[in-house]
């Protein structure tokens, strides 16, 4: 009976995987409207993305979060190649160390510009965990997920490095799910700062 148990668990343990590897969201086919965007660090792509949208009009502001305290804003401008819009229009975050610290600076920040929806730009493997985080810190602003491919569109997984990555995330996942539905803190995945930035996951 126990071996049943136990083969039961580890089957739907891994049948929840293979459908949150092969439903990762994809960026929208058309650009999203939003009153301002976040943009999580970890990866150079989401911010190159975050400010490709800052510069097309996608929102009038945008929070880089969880950059490292070293990190000057022309440091990131360099980094990004950012234009006339990102001296006027984009904010950096120093305070968030995880995921959860990103949620709470980002709300802090759309309560002070008194936004209502924004584009959330992380990772594809990222981005399940982060809306759920997000969303559950600030219910009354609409999230819209703008996700970016970690390999830069060649596809993932395609390594095993990143399959352990997603399945860390995947985890992950499912304990935020628990600890929100719980109405606990999901305060998880605490990391030390990067040269440029903290990386969000």
């Amino acid at each position: 009976m126990l071996k049943w148990l136990v083969f039961l668990v580890v089957a739907a343990y891994a049948a929840g995987f293979v459908l949150f590897a092969t439903h990762l969201p994809h960026p929208p086919r058309a650009l999203p409207r939003a009153d301002g965007i976040v943009a999580l660090t970890g990866g150079g792509l989401r911010l190159d993305v975050a400010v490709t949208l800052l510069e097309k009009g996608v929102g009038e502001r945008l929070l880089i979060s969880g950059v490292n305290t070293q990190a000057t804003k022309r440091d990131l401008k360099l980094l990004v190649h950012g234009r006339r819009r990102f001296d006027c229009c984009a904010d950096l975050g120093y305070a968030a160390e995880n995921t959860f610290g990103n949620a709470k600076e980002a709300a802090a920040w759309t309560r002070f510009h008194h936004y209502k929806r924004i584009v959330l730009v992380t990772s594809r493997y990222h981005m399940p965990r982060s809306l759920l985080e997000f969303r559950d810190v600030m219910p009354d602003v609409k999230v819209v997920p703008y996700p970016v491919d970690p390999d830069g569109g060649r596809g993932f997984p395609n390594t095993m490095r990143n399959l352990k990555s997603l399945h860390s995330e995947y985890w992950k996942y499912l304990a935020v799910t628990f600890m929100t539905s719980a109405g606990l803190e999901p305060d998880l995945d605490r990391t030390k700062p990067t040269a440029e930035s903290r990386p969000a996951a």
